[in-house]
């Protein structure tokens, strides 16, 4: 048998055929036969540009070992009508790259990829068995150590605890409205007897659990999901899906079978946790929500994240005039107020909070948006009764100004509040970085003041000043509902944050 250029040996399979196996793949081009079962394939996008960077795969040869696979874009057209899950394939011409050090799906230290001479063909009455898959667990320990690193990425296997917060006595129900909203399944998950830990499920992860968890009869206990990424919010490993994963249950593949099996043997780990234990906000410093944001990865998310009020932001509007059904921002038709959500007019116009305040930290200045519920929860007050105040007290003039922003939220400056903050699309696509607040959380002591902390104060700290001066500038955000939903109305320029004076 001649000996190939790349000094590897092609060996003999079915038909004397020659081909190569996996473990012999070298950087380089091979003119040579690859066999094996196409295990998954999926697109890959850059997160940034928002362009396609080609189609990765997952395939596995007839000893069991394990490759990644690539077809550029300009090559996807010619290949992808014959790719099937699952499927066996014959590849005759590859090139063999370095496999990426971010984010691997196989442990092998080169890629498959397709070149311009490259043929994918059936591999058709091959009478050599190939498995049908292959996994790479992590236990939470290991999933703990590589946290936050972007390096492979591993699979994991548990029964579930609770699904979007519900536990699983019952069958927990499933919104697909508020999924298709949200793009998220969150899943609390625990591994044999390990830590319980929230498994983020998005996008095409999120659908294929939600159309698996409802295909079977009873409720669904164990889960495995593969390469998932790890990452680290306010302190606490988080599990998330990739567009390489895939969702299996209780009987899809051996492994989830194994595990019932073992369950079975052990059912003091399948009892009931606390809800309200596990289902707690990641709690974040400012500083902390802004490295989320800027990793191009993420996705929406709540937070929770305890702050100074520094002072309103002046020159900006604390209040919008909603519709009193579905809270949508009023529109101005020819004679009335319309709504452009549940296309009514003449509708009655409420007014509803979205309030800027200047806020600090230890470790960052921002603006927050506090929005609808969140007002009242702060000054004890809902918006339309402190406009109608204004209004009262000013009589005609009232009617026609826009009303300023009232004492009960400037008496704020200077408290420490916990705030639920939510990060949302205009966020990461970096057309905001105010910050929206959906609700505020009660501190384990009372609130205080900047007089009484005698802290860190950015006002006389240049460090502080600069950045608070960045976060400050010209944003824009639109408001839909008191929710924190950023979708219609108009757009409104933030001035910049002065801190108050008043006599004393």
């Amino acid at each position: 048998m001649a000996i190939k250029p790349n000094g590897k040996s092609p060996v003999t399979s079915d038909h004397d055929d020659k081909i190569m196996l996996f473990r012999d793949v070298t950087p380089g081009p091979h003119e040579t036969q690859l066999r094996f079962r196409l295990i998954h394939f999926w697109e890959a996008w850059n997160p940034l540009k928002k362009t396609l960077i080609g189609v990765e795969m997952l395939l596995i040869d007839e000893q069991g070992s394990v490759i990644q696979g690539f077809i550029s874009p300009s090559r996807i057209e010619r290949h992808l009508s014959k790719m099937k899950p699952g499927s066996l394939y014959k590849l005759n011409n590859f090139y063999g790259s370095s496999n990426k050090t971010m984010y691997r799906v196989s442990d092998h230290a080169v890629t498959v990829s397709f070149s311009w001479n490259s043929e994918l063909s059936v591999l058709e009455d091959s009478h050599t068995p190939f498995d049908e898959d292959r996994f790479r667990f992590h236990s939470f320990e290991e999933f703990q150590a590589g946290c936050d690193r972007k390096g492979d990425l591993y699979d994991v296997l548990g029964h579930m605890k609770l699904v979007n917060g519900q536990c699983l006595t019952g069958t927990p129900v499933l919104d697909e409205v508020e999924i298709a909203r949200a793009r998220h399944v969150l899943v609390h998950v625990q591994s044999y007897d390990g830590p319980v830990v929230k498994l983020y499920l998005w996008d095409q992860a999120a659908r294929d659990f939600c159309k698996k968890f409802r295909s079977y009869e009873g409720t669904p206990t164990v889960l495995l999901v593969t390469t998932v990424n790890t990452k680290s919010l306010g302190g606490t490993l988080a599990l998330t899906t990739m567009s390489s994963s895939r969702v299996f249950m209780d009987c899809d593949v051996q492994p989830t079978v194994d595990y019932i099996s073992w369950l079975g043997s052990n059912p003091q780990s399948a009892e009931l946790v606390n809800a309200e234990v596990v289902t707690k906000r990641e709690t974040l410093t400012i500083g902390e929500i802004y490295s989320y944001i800027r990793d191009g990865s993420n996705k929406e998310a709540f937070f929770e994240c305890t702050a100074t009020i520094d002072d309103v932001v002046h020159g900006s509007t604390w209040y919008y005039i909603s519709c009193s059904g579905c809270h949508t921002k009023a529109t101005k038709g020819p004679t009335s107020l319309m709504c452009s959500k549940c296309g009514k007019v003449n509708i009655s116009g409420v007014p509803q909070y979205r309030a800027q305040l200047s806020v600090y930290d230890n470790s960052e200045q921002a603006v927050f948006v506090l929005l609808g519920d969140a007002g009242f929860e702060l000054t004890g007050k809902h918006a339309a009764e402190l406009v109608s105040s204004y209004v009262e007290a000013n009589g005609d003039q009232g009617v026609t100004q826009e009303v300023p922003f009232p004492e009960a939220l400037i008496s704020t400056i200077g408290q420490k509040h916990n705030f639920c903050v939510k990060v949302t699309k205009h966020n990461l696509d970096g057309k905001s970085r105010s910050l929206t607040v959906t609700k505020i959380l009660p501190l384990e002591s009372p609130p205080v003041t900047e007089a009484s902390r005698g802290n860190y104060n950015p006002i006389t700290s240049e460090v502080g000043f600069e950045t608070g001066t960045k976060v400050c500038e010209a944003s824009k955000i639109r408001v839909d509902s008191a929710e924190g939903s950023k979708s219609n109305g108009d757009l409104d320029e933030m001035g910049k944050a002065k801190r108050l004076k008043r006599g004393g």
